[in-house]
């Protein structure tokens, strides 16, 4: 019982972060490098033709940031900055693109609703992501260790 307390109780092993938010956020390290890596690398090394730059883009983008991850899998207070710019695009995206469709019922049915589907589990990286740290560290530029 002991054990699954310490779970949820800062760690100076993770500069005062619950160790649950770290797992939490080390699993979907984890999905991104091995699902989204895949299909980002996939795209890049067997594209043929010319690229239309602004897929090209999104297509490096997604390669990038999903292979920085792998690195979050081992170093995740250290990549917390990777996990934010997931949360923030997809957030963007969802608040830009999903909610105007959603808004004047016309998402259903659409590529957009599929994607709405593949976002929505973001909220379990805001839920878990250790705000207090990342606002100490990232904004106010404290070092937390």
């Amino acid at each position: 019982m002991e054990t699954i307390k310490n779970l949820f109780r800062p760690s100076d092993k993770y500069k005062g972060i619950w160790p649950i938010k770290i797992y939490v956020l080390k699993l979907f390290f984890a999905l991104m490098f091995l699902l989204a890596a895949k299909d980002a690398w996939t795209e890049l090394l067997t594209h043929k033709g010319e690229w239309s730059p602004e897929v090209a883009v999104a297509w490096c983008a997604i390669a990038a940031y999903t292979t920085l991850s792998g690195i979050g899998i081992f170093r995740t207070v250290k990549m917390l900055p990777i996990m934010l710019f997931m949360i923030f695009y997809k957030c963007l995206w969802l608040f830009f693109v999903a909610y105007p469709l959603w808004q004047n019922r016309t998402l259903a049915g659409t590529e957009a609703e599929e994607w709405v589907q593949a976002f929505m589990p973001v909220i379990l990286p805001i839920i878990f992501m250790p705000w207090k740290y990342v606002f100490s560290t990232y904004i106010l530029g404290k070092d937390c260790s």
